[in-house]
């Protein structure tokens, strides 16, 4: 089970899908990789769930231990096939040795947090409410609760992460810990990859003989697996990163169902970057090195990339357009991940270009050889034009920004007021503009899921305080993160037992050897 054999894998076997062909292909040259992948049909949607429904009972009551070790395991695996696996990955996404090596270690770092994350066991949220018998009028009942895994959850492969947010990345490391057995519709930008990945989280099972259906892997080069997925009756969750249209597609059908699911999907934003005035005094330069460092990141296929910028019009504005000007000058053509993507970058600069927005750099024409080429590309408008046009609140996913200015402080209050929500939002900041901050601060609050000081958007540092969510539309529920340790909570409910006998109840409610609280008073152990 180390060969890419072009088929998806149920059970633990490859089955070879009867629906449309299609292969990767090399954004760099435009050539197609081997081998022809084929999509899945609804009989194998339906083999795969029904096989996750049947192992649920089993994943989900196993301990946290053997999970634990499940997600070690799988990242043992993954390094152990990291030269094949990052070979083929730039073959099919052109990001590089080095990205691809980097984000690999996100993912194995990824899969042994969440192995502690099982061992520290907070993530059950245990509570004991003690029987009283004597009280009156009525005698108290003992409570007991405790989260569980909801069951299997269809989660979605995102085209610019294909590691870190596609088959073995956070969302299935974190359904796994929960106990949900993982249906994983794979992106078809990146199969090959995406098979390699399959068959170490595959094997791990293997070794630790857990059911075989606690993981499938389907292809499908359009939508209808995706449909079907949601659809399935034995899903009961979807996590989803990508576009806004994407994720609103998939909610809809989940909210259509006879007993709607929840649709866990992150569709990016505009993750804005306030520039205060005393910061833009100190540092002009230094402020336009580091925004060009991120929006240009992957070629800005990242849904933390900047996509405005608020500056104030001062004489050192001056400063911060000629640093940033002479990086672009000297940049290096990017090459996106796929014709779809290409396509919306396109349509995306035509929209600025019609709302009337001035180029502040647009080269002409894009200088590389790949056939969805994309070259830095730099807007600028005054601030009041963010309220008269539309085609300013929506994220363009590329290597491109929009340089707003204003002219006096308070006008980034009301900005921030009526922001819709957001991943993240970023103040570059000095000394001086202390107290205009903590007033920005108080109501980014309440309109993003990240608040950056004196940095930028991209770089989401996944630990146990990470929070990659946000507001509505960032997200479709706010309550919630995609990245870190919290990211588990997504695929858990609570679930109470009421007077059960002692030898009845399950083993998480016995243990208690994680934090607990008993009576309202918490346990730290």
């Amino acid at each position: 089970m180390s060969e890419l054999t072009g088929a998806s894998w149920i059970q633990a076997r490859a089955v070879r899908g009867r629906g449309r062909p299609f292969w990767a292909i090399n954004p760099a040259t435009g050539s197609k990789l081997e081998p022809c992948y084929r999509s899945a049909t609804y009989g194998d949607v339906d083999r795969a769930a029904r096989a996750a429904a049947e192992a649920f009972p089993a994943l989900v009551l196993s301990p946290a231990e053997v999970r634990a070790r499940l997600l070690e395991r799988i990242a043992e695996h993954l390094e152990a096939s990291a030269p094949r696996i990052i070979a083929r990955a730039d073959q099919e996404t052109a990001l590089g040795r080095g990205r691809l090596e980097q984000e690999l270690r996100r993912t194995t770092g990824q899969l042994r947090l969440f192995a502690e994350v099982l061992r520290a066991g907070w993530w059950r949220d245990v509570r004991l409410d003690r029987a009283d018998p004597d009280r009156k009028p009525t005698p108290k009942p003992e409570l007991r609760s405790f989260r569980l895994g909801m069951g299997p959850v269809a989660v979605f492969g995102a085209a610019n992460f294909p590691l870190a947010f596609s088959v073995a990345g956070g969302d299935t490391a974190s359904a796994l810990a929960a106990g949900c057995p993982v249906l994983l519709k794979a992106h078809p930008a990146h199969p090959g990859t995406s098979e390699l990945a399959a068959q170490a989280i595959l094997r791990a099972l293997d070794e630790l003989k857990l059911p075989a259906g606690s993981f499938a892997l389907l292809f499908d080069a359009g939508f209808s697996v995706g449909r079907a997925l949601v659809r399935h009756p034995a899903v009961r969750a979807v996590a989803f990163t990508g576009s806004r249209q994407g994720g609103m597609a998939l909610w809809r059908l989940a909210a259509q169902r006879p007993d709607p699911i929840p649709v866990f999907a992150e569709m990016g934003s505009l993750n804005p970057v306030l520039v205060l005035p005393g910061a833009l005094r100190e540092r002009a330069e230094a402020i336009a090195e580091g925004l060009y460092a991120s929006f240009t990141l992957g070629a800005g296929q990242f849904c933390t990339r900047p996509g405005l910028v608020l500056l104030p019009r001062l004489p050192e504005a001056e400063r911060f357009r000629r640093r940033l000007r002479a990086l672009l000058e000297q940049s290096q053509p990017g090459c996106l991940l796929t014709e779809r993507i290409h396509a919306g970058y396109q349509q995306g600069l035509a929209r600025l270009q019609e709302a009337g927005l001035q180029p502040f750099w647009r080269p002409s024409p894009p200088r590389s050889e790949s056939p969805w080429p994309a070259d830095p590309t730099v807007w600028e408008a005054p601030l009041a034009m963010f309220w008269q046009r539309a085609e300013l609140h929506e994220e363009v996913f590329g290597p491109t920004t929009v340089l707003l200015w204003y002219e006096e402080p308070e006008e980034l209050s009301l900005f921030v007021a009526h922001l819709e929500g957001q991943l993240a939002l970023c103040l570059q900041a000095a000394n001086p503009d202390q107290e205009l901050a903590r007033r920005l601060i108080e109501e980014a609050l309440h309109r993003a899921g990240r608040i950056v000081w004196n940095g930028f958007p991209t770089g989401v540092e996944v630990g146990y305080s990470t929070v990659h969510g946000g507001p509505f539309p960032a997200t479709t529920d706010s309550r919630f993160t995609s990245v870190g340790a919290r990211a588990i909570e997504r695929f858990l409910r609570p679930v109470a037992l009421q007077n059960v006998p002692t030898e009845l109840l399950p083993a998480a409610l016995t243990e208690q050897r994680g934090p607990h609280l008993l009576d309202g008073k918490w346990q730290p152990c």
